[in-house]
């Protein structure tokens, strides 16, 4: 693999992550207008919520590799010189890591789902009433300032170069976003039983009751398999797309912060100091006690 490392003498390991998720940008885009094209009479695509997703998209990544190459990557190099291996890649070292990688992603992405403070950037992508190609580029842009990179620090310290740790994250990512359709229906059993597919990240993005924190897995669903999150999807309940509390809105900036207000609100109620930070740990349907029934309408017609 050193035309990574190449590559690495020429951008900068900063770079590593971000070079392939741009690079993939073209692809992205034309699979997504053959989608387009496949389902553009139908209500799979709103012209809004897609501009919504893509304008957040393009300033999630820009925000991203300027944080990472700013602070990230100067964390991780540290990380690294206080590793407790060193560990060289080759073959089978780096599917390893990527299978690791994965394992940080379920933690990570689970936390981002029971944790209120790493669910209000994570929510801006469950935001959309949606499922197609342009939702997975629906990200916060305030996602890598949140610190969800905190998650793969543990495998720098391991002993994994920061950069081929950061270019197996994006190998993952680039997977997931062909997950991100209504197109593919089931594939093969065996395919299904390890890896996370469209029908599986289908209902993750269910908000029906049955898939609600379901399915976090990146490439593979075999941690959900291990860890009691797997769900399939029904035939007889098709995922409802979205959130419990829709927001109805396609504007960029209220995406990006209604649940960061929702939650400084939850915080700034009267009562003890630590019950109202418990707001920053607690899952986000979590409440410390029963609301006024003025203050539950005022919040409803808000």
């Amino acid at each position: 693999m050193s035309w990574l490392q190449d590559l690495q003498h020429l951008f900068g390991v900063q770079d590593a992550k971000q070079l392939l998720l741009i690079g993939m940008v073209p692809v992205f885009g034309l699979v997504t207008i053959w989608e387009m094209f496949r389902f553009g009479r139908t209500p799979v695509y709103d012209v809004r919520d897609s501009l919504a997703s893509v304008a957040l998209g393009g300033s999630y990544l820009l925000v991203e590799a300027g944080f990472y190459a700013l602070f990230v990557f100067s964390l991780g190099a540290w990380v690294y010189e206080h590793r407790l291996f060193t560990i060289p890649i080759n073959g089978w070292t780096f599917a390893a890591l990527f299978v690791l990688g994965d394992l940080c992603f379920y933690v990570n992405h689970r936390t981002c789902h029971r944790v209120r403070y790493f669910w209000c950037t994570h929510v801006v992508h469950h935001a959309s009433e949606h499922m197609n190609f342009t939702t997975a580029s629906r990200q916060s842009t305030l996602s890598a300032i949140s610190g969800v990179w905190i998650f793969y620090l543990p495998l720098i310290w391991l002993g994994f170069d920061a950069m081929w740790v950061f270019f197996a994250l994006s190998l993952n990512l680039a997977y997931q976003y062909f997950l991100h359709t209504q197109w593919v229906r089931r594939l093969p059993a065996p395919i299904e039983f390890i890896f996370n597919t469209p029908s599986h990240h289908r209902a993750h993005h269910g908000r029906n009751p049955r898939y609600i924190d379901r399915n976090y897995g990146g490439t593979f669903i075999v941690f959900d398999r291990l860890f009691g999150t797997f769900v399939p999807e029904s035939e007889e309940e098709p995922p409802e797309y979205g959130i419990v509390r829709q927001v109805h809105s396609y504007n960029p900036v209220v995406l990006t912060l209604h649940e960061w207000i929702a939650m400084a609100r939850d915080i700034a109620r009267p009562g003890p100091l630590w019950q109202r930070l418990k707001h920053l740990w607690k899952p986000p349907e979590w409440e410390r006690e029963p609301r006024p029934a003025a203050e539950q309408r005022t919040e409803a017609a808000a």
